[in-house]
């Protein structure tokens, strides 16, 4: 299969597709993802269409022209886009009901495509209505088509740029009654299959709905609008139907002006009609929960949801007069109340939405109108975290039940503050103190007051006493469920235990109980005992020999390693409050307890690393680095942290896991970390730590390239970079990391295959012009680096931009004119590289902005723009701006005019005359657009 042909193309389809041979199979299938990125494969598949051999072949064929269209539309010349566009709708044409749904698909993306690609295409819309609507058999495809055109108008594979898209909405506004029009006269015609044209004509219209293509007069009073209502109202609609009716709605009020300034009078009026059309599906909301069509209900549920959402100015507009669109509210509330939580899900992003804008207004009698809505809905999230009633044993983790219950934890905390933290947590005391009330009741108002005790004022004394005391007096008969969540409510009360001193001896003593059980408890105790920890933490200072056994005897408890690594962060921040002569004793025993299994491990052969297990270094190790991490006693500069001792003891064994396990990056990174945060808390104490650390990571990089060792690079250069005696050995390290670097990402794919690479390189490099700018400014190194920098401009990973732009930040801030001195220096040097290769990295930064690069990321890039133009000055940004967008595309792959020349000079001047990164970026964001 050499070449490409009809007939080739035919064989590679049936082995790909009725071959029994795998390693044929994978063959035929690079060939023809081959044969598709040739030029070669628009007239074969052309072909192929026309022919109609067989269904494979026909899927394949369509499917090619649409990616050709989408992608390599610039292959085309533009004489050809006119026979292109007849031949598609001539296959549209030739669509019959024996036509896979697939292939209908694929080539109505590739009309539509073509559509919006071919600015000499003047009318699609009008043509299309004409050419197909007068065949019954092309009115499927033709409806397929007007769906997917305005679905397509934000592609991202196509590019049409803002002026091309401004254009596309025009045409689409003019064309959008024809349209309306033919979708009614779909409606009432009697030769075509009801169901189906039904279902067509609302998903069309939908799509029409969500770009806003028709005026408000026409929305409301038109066949489909009532078409959709109709549906939803009556019970026998099918549920294909229901759902489309429902995108329909949903599309119908995203169209309702949602700003915060009041609408015009016929606005206003269609607004109403709307809303009181959404009140009518109330009661077919109470017959679908009464057959238990679940489906339906969910789609009532998102329609009322969308109308909250579609008048949510309004229902926060004035708390004397509340707006009628607050019934809305009620509507949402009844599906809360569903039993099915999955229906109440639905409804918690409006919720937050809610809770967020009444947190940044700030008043109280607006927070008050809602007050009510939000003690139902948390009524009705009480009812759903209940556990069944037969349930035996704890809620299993990464289940449904326990993801919808932390997404409950999450809700209430954010908005708690409507009701009140403590008239919440009363309001589920009640329910504690009822008669008769069950275990799963009373494991579901302890689980809500658990997630709204923090916020309780300490000094409350009416009804939290009564509760520790009823938790700490619980029988070993009370259900494991209901004792595991009142202990993890005992852990979010530490800030009440803390300032209620009485109780801290009985809490420690009914935790630690907890923790040594095997049925379940323990993890939760862990929990709880790591909050009192933090939070109690002078007043545990007497406890710290209980604790320090505690640590000794972690592995006998039953919990998993993360929550014994909290346990040890809380342990550590004990540690911190002891005085000197006691702290360096018990932190060198309790990091002992982690050094001693990890020594072993170095030292046995054989025997495999069990991921998260004891015989995982990173097991220990991260044990380690939660206890140095958070072991910070206030030490005097001029006195011996109490951790370098044991930093410079276990330097051995942390250079004996790197050499042993060097070619496992998690083992590396986990390591790194561990010297990082070591590091970080003695800072210049650990000196003796450096040219060994250096030499090690050095050899080490050479060979593995693990990224981890530039970023403990950066750390030592942050740390040491500021003594003049260190920087020698610094620069040597930097120029021991360049050569290895620079072969990785000089490869193939080398940029965007190792984008940790990039970030932690770059980091490295700024840390050493933050530090010791004029060294690395006047060394040999700072121009390959440079370089580098520019070609990774165009890497679209976030941290790693994020550190390229940041480095050209940091290297440009010294090229500033100021009176400090080390700018003195260092100006000349940086002025002479920006008026070298400034030209060049405008030119890459504006490639990158408009090709590459997401919006997200433009505001970096302006800041560097910025920062050159302090350095260079107007008089020479003025030419590199020109250059950069002198290279840029006039036209898009269909002939459009992508950026005209008004526009380019706008962003030039606009650049030019900025004075702030914000104007800047805003201006990159606008004209990048233009391209996109």
């Amino acid at each position: 299969m050499d070449t490409y042909s009809v007939d080739v193309v035919y064989q590679a389809i049936s082995a790909l597709f009725q071959g029994n041979n795998p390693k044929e199979q994978e063959k035929a299938n690079k060939w023809l993802q081959d044969f598709q990125k040739s030029i070669y494969s628009w007239t074969i598949a052309d072909e192929l269409l026309h022919q109609k051999r067989d269904l494979h072949a026909n899927y394949f064929a369509a499917q090619t022209m649409r990616n050709k269209i989408q992608n390599s539309f610039s292959e085309l010349p533009p004489h050809t886009h006119e026979s292109l566009r007849d031949s598609l709708i001539t296959h549209i044409g030739q669509i019959d009901e024996q036509t896979d749904n697939v292939i209908v698909t694929q080539l109505s993306l590739a009309v539509a495509d073509l559509a919006l690609l071919m600015a000499s295409w003047r009318e699609p819309i009008n043509d299309l209505l004409v050419t197909l609507a007068p065949h019954q058999c092309a009115i499927w495809p033709l409806l397929e088509v007007l769906k997917v055109l305005p679905e397509e108008i934000d592609s991202r594979y196509l590019r049409l740029g803002a002026n091309r898209r401004e254009e596309v909405h025009k045409q689409l506004d003019a064309s959008a009654e024809c349209v309306l029009k033919f979708l009614c006269m779909c409606l009432q015609r009697e030769d075509l299959d009801q169901q189906r044209v039904w279902n067509a004509a609302l998903r069309t219209y939908s799509a029409w709905l969500v770009i806003h293509a028709f005026p408000v007069s026409h929305v409301y009073n038109n066949a489909l609008t009532q078409l959709a209502f109709r549906l939803l109202s009556l019970p026998e609609t099918t549920g294909k139907l229901h759902d489309n009716a429902t995108e329909c709605v949903c599309a119908l009020l995203s169209c309702i002006n949602t700003r915060q300034d009041s609408a015009s009078e016929p606005e206003s009026s269609f607004e109403a009609q709307i809303f009181g059309a959404v009140c009518m599906l109330e009661t077919p909301y109470h017959l679908s929960v009464a057959h238990e069509d679940t489906d339906k209900t969910i789609n009532y549920c998102r329609i009322f949801t969308s109308l909250c959402d579609a008048f949510f100015y309004d229902l926060l507009a004035d708390a004397q007069k509340p707006h009628y669109s607050l019934k809305g509210l009620d509507l949402v509330l009844l599906c809360v109340g569903h039993f099915d939580y999955e229906v109440a899900e639905i409804t918690f992003h409006l919720w937050y939405k809610l809770s967020e804008d009444l947190f940044q207004r700030n008043e109280d009698k607006l927070t008050a109108l809602f007050r009510p809505h939000i003690e139902r809905l948390i009524s009705a999230l009480f009812r759903h975290s209940q556990m069944e009633s037969d349930h035996d044993g704890l809620i299993e983790e990464n289940n449904n039940f326990f993801d919808f219950r932390r997404k409950v934890s999450d809700l209430i905390k954010d908005v708690a503050f409507i009701v009140g933290s403590g008239a919440c947590f009363k309001q589920m005391f009640h329910i504690l103190q009822a008669p008769e009330t069950t275990w799963e009741s009373t494991e579901a108002a302890l689980f809500i007051m658990q997630n709204v005790a923090k916020n309780i004022l300490p000094d409350e004394n009416e009804v939290i006493p009564k509760v520790v005391e009823a938790i700490l007096n619980m029988s070993e008969q009370t259900h494991i469920a209901v004792r595991y969540t009142a202990i993890l409510l005992i852990g979010e009360l530490c800030d009440w235990i803390e300032n209620h001193t009485e109780s801290l001896e009985a809490v420690l003593n009914f935790l630690l109980y907890a923790l040594q059980q095997k049925n379940g408890l323990a993890p939760a105790a862990a929990i709880a005992l790591t909050s009192i920890c933090s939070a109690c933490r002078q007043k545990m200072v007497c406890h710290i020999s209980g604790l320090v056994e505690i640590a000794r005897s972690l592995d006998s408890f039953q919990i998993n390693n993360d929550v014994a690594i909290g346990l040890l962060k809380g342990i550590s921040l004990i540690l911190t409050r002891l005085p000197r002569e006691q702290l360096q004793p018990a932190l060198r025993e309790i990091v002992g307890f982690q050094l001693q299994p990890l020594a072993q491990l170095v030292d046995s052969t054989g025997g495999s690393v069990q991921k998260g297990e004891r015989t995982d270094p990173v097991y220990w190790i991260d044990r380690a680095c939660a206890i140095i991490r958070h072991t910070n006693p206030d030490v005097p500069d001029n006195v011996e942290h109490p951790t370098v001792a044991i930093l410079n003891d276990a330097w051995q064994l942390i250079s004996r896991v790197m050499d042993k396990y060097q070619s496992d990056l998690r083992i590396m990174e986990r390591t790194c970390r561990l010297i990082r945060y070591g590091i970080r808390m003695v800072r210049k104490q650990a000196m003796l730590l450096v040219e060994p650390l250096i030499k090690q990571m050095v050899v080490l990089y050479a060979v593995q390239h693990h990224s981890c060792f530039l970023y403990v690079g950066s750390i030592l250069v942050d740390e040491f970079a500021k003594s003049s005696e260190c920087i020698g050995g610094l620069l040597e390290m930097l120029q021991a990391f360049i050569e290895p670097t620079f072969g990785l990402l000089q490869m193939e794919n080398g940029l965007k295959n190792n984008p940790d690479t990039v970030d932690d390189f770059f980091r490295l490099a700024s840390r050493y012009l933050d530090c010791c700018p004029h060294q690395l400014l006047q060394s040999s190194l700072i121009t390959p680096i440079f370089q580098c920098a520019l070609i990774a401009c165009s890497l679209d990973h976030r941290e790693a931009n994020s550190s390229v732009m940041k480095f050209f930040i940091n290297l440009l801030v010294w090229g500033r004119s100021n009176n400090h001195s080390r700018n003195t220096e260092c100006r000349p040097l940086v002025v002479e590289l920006a008026n070298q290769h400034g030209g060049a990295l405008v030119m890459n930064l504006i490639q990158a902005s408009v090709f590459q690069l997401h919006s997200y990321m433009l505001v970096d890039v302006a800041e560097v723009l910025h920062e050159l133009k302090q350095v260079v000055g107007n008089e020479r940004m003025q030419p590199f701006l020109a250059q950069a967008l002198e290279a840029l595309p006039k036209k898009n792959s269909g002939g459009y005019v992508t950026a005209t020349q008004q526009q380019l000079d706008e962003f030039s001047s606009t650049v030019l005359r900025a004075d702030t990164t914000k104007a800047i970026s805003q201006a990159l964001k606008t004209f990048t657009r233009l391209f996109r």
